[in-house]
């Protein structure tokens, strides 16, 4: 069962920065991501999100395939191909999967402009390396499924100073 953490960040890019470090962790196999989410509370009040694949240019591509391949077969693979990304992209574009956009954008009402927050569905984790890596990044803890316990963790982790683990990293 994946875990739901939200945390909110007081700067637009603080969010992306992270999401770069879980996304470094994942192809490490210290974590694996179901989900990673941006949302930017720009300074007119409106939630941007930025998700971490497209799924309307996703359908697209891969109903030119299909399209193509099914065109092949009828002698019109030119045609099939227009069809097929027209179609793919509009499944695509009405395809949600992962954390619910509707959920993230009420929950990203609650922030100030100028702030953004990062959404993370999490399958697995190798808690204690991923938490070493996400010291000193900051942030503060919106939302979670996580147990009290365990979300504790987190948020001292984002609060530790880095400092104090880098002096442990140069001795080695």
């Amino acid at each position: 069962m994946s875990e739901l953490i939200v945390i909110g960040y007081d700067d637009v890019h603080k969010a992306e920065e992270v999401r770069l470090t879980l996304l470094k962790m994942q192809k490490e196999y210290l974590i694996d991501l179901e989900d990673a989410v941006i949302a930017v509370k720009k300074e007119d009040g409106k939630i941007k999100l930025h998700q971490m694949w497209d799924p309307t240019s996703y359908g697209a591509v891969s109903g030119t395939f299909w399209g193509l391949l099914i065109g092949a077969l009828f002698l019109s693979p030119f045609f099939g191909a227009a069809i097929g990304a027209a179609s793919g992209a509009v499944s695509g574009a009405l395809t949600d999967v992962g954390i619910n956009d509707a959920f993230m954008k009420n929950l990203s009402e609650t922030l100030k402009p100028g702030s953004s927050a990062l959404f993370v569905l999490v399958r697995k984790v190798t808690t204690d390396k991923v938490l070493e890596e996400l010291k000193g990044m900051g942030g503060t803890i919106l939302k979670t499924s996580l147990t009290h316990e365990n979300e504790k963790q987190l948020q001292d982790a984002l609060d530790q100073a880095k400092s104090a683990a880098q002096p442990a990293a140069a001795k080695a």
